[in-house]
């Protein structure tokens, strides 16, 4: 059974495309609040889950160690733009640990944002692994590595004791099976492993709720996300979503992008874990159908709702500016229950 249209895009009043797509929302407990489309099918949620994979950082002790503030702590989690403050920040968390760029094996991609691969362009440079967008998480696990005195050659490997933390912990808030039966590799050459929608979302109630979960790794979850919800840029970037939607919420909403149109956010005082799956990889269609799930949950905050819906519903203009059409919620998301 296909999964139902969930964004809409229009040229002019006509509907030129569609998105579909799948939605999970859950409490910590486990029961769903919204569910549209196959949940259960197993996703690969990319970049979507930094934030669990930043709690050994956390839970080791090397956040502390090394004097991290919620800076760096966001930048553990983020997908960031490659803007010149994210890459120093980087250098700056390895520097801490005694190490340099060439310690990241995480390879090199211009920056995300334009503005900064123009500027780094001009300036006649190359783009280092710095600028990679993870370069805070994997500056993060390489702190860890270096506080828990293991060797962090080949840290991004399978077999690799930083990734055996990481898969243990994954499954411990998730609840879902991270093994070789359902390994590949991300976009920066570590694991990643494809687990239902669901446990996504169940992860991240559980992350902004604390159940089912130790005392140490609660405090290490809500320091994770004030960080990033204190923090925005240094998860994202200038004008990107994940920073608009936590500028928006001002410490009331988590959210943090992935690869092919995963997206995951948390609603701390709802105890909610959200998930989203946009089946072709479009990402402006998951930024959509998050952003409208976001206005749906947080309905009774009437001017919170309306910054919200403004962001499920950007304006699509033509080279010289002007508005020629919109991208928008298609009518099986509106009609999800608040």
């Amino acid at each position: 059974m296909a999964n139902p249209v969930l964004v809409e895009v229009l040229r002019g009043a006509a509907v030129e495309s569609f998105h579909r797509g799948s939605v999970a929302v859950v409490d910590a407990d486990g029961a769903t609040v919204i569910s549209l489309g196959d949940i259960e099918r197993p996703v690969f949620p990319r970049s979507a889950v930094k934030a669990i994979q930043a709690l050994p950082l956390l839970e080791s002790g090397a956040a502390d160690a090394y004097g991290f503030g919620d800076r760096e702590i966001a930048l553990a989690c983020a997908s960031h733009s490659g803007e010149p403050e994210h890459a120093k920040l980087a250098a700056g968390m390895l520097d801490r640990a005694g190490l340099d760029r060439d310690a990241l094996e995480c390879g090199t991609h211009w920056p995300l944002g334009e503005a900064a691969t123009i500027d780094l362009a001009r300036s006649g440079a190359e783009p280092l692994q710095l600028h990679n967008n993870c370069s805070g998480k994997h500056s993060g696990f390489l702190c860890t590595c270096r506080h828990a005195g293991i060797d962090h050659r080949g840290y991004v490997d399978y077999g690799h004791r930083m990734q055996a933390m990481l898969r243990a912990t994954m499954e411990e808030v998730t609840g879902a099976i991270h093994g070789e039966a359902n390994v590949a590799t991300d976009g920066c050459s570590i694991p990643t492993y494809a687990v239902p929608l669901r446990s996504l979302a169940l992860g991240f109630a559980r992350m902004a709720t604390g159940v089912g979960m130790g005392l140490e790794r609660i405090k290490a979850a809500k320091r994770i996300f004030a960080a990033c919800m204190a923090e925005p840029f240094y998860v994202s970037g200038t004008g990107r979503m994940d920073m608009l939607l936590m500028q928006a919420g001002q410490g009331r909403i988590f959210a943090k992008t992935g690869a092919e149109a995963v997206y995951c956010a948390a609603l701390p005082e709802q105890g909610l874990g959200i998930a989203v799956k946009c089946d072709d990889g479009a990402t402006r269609a998951a930024e959509t159908i998050v952003a409208s799930v976001l206005a749906g949950l947080l309905a009774s905050d009437d001017g919170l709702r309306t910054r919200l819906s403004e962001l499920a519903a950007p304006a699509i203009r033509s080279r010289r500016g002007a508005v020629v059409g919109q991208v928008r919620p298609a009518e099986a998301l509106t009609a999800a229950p608040d």
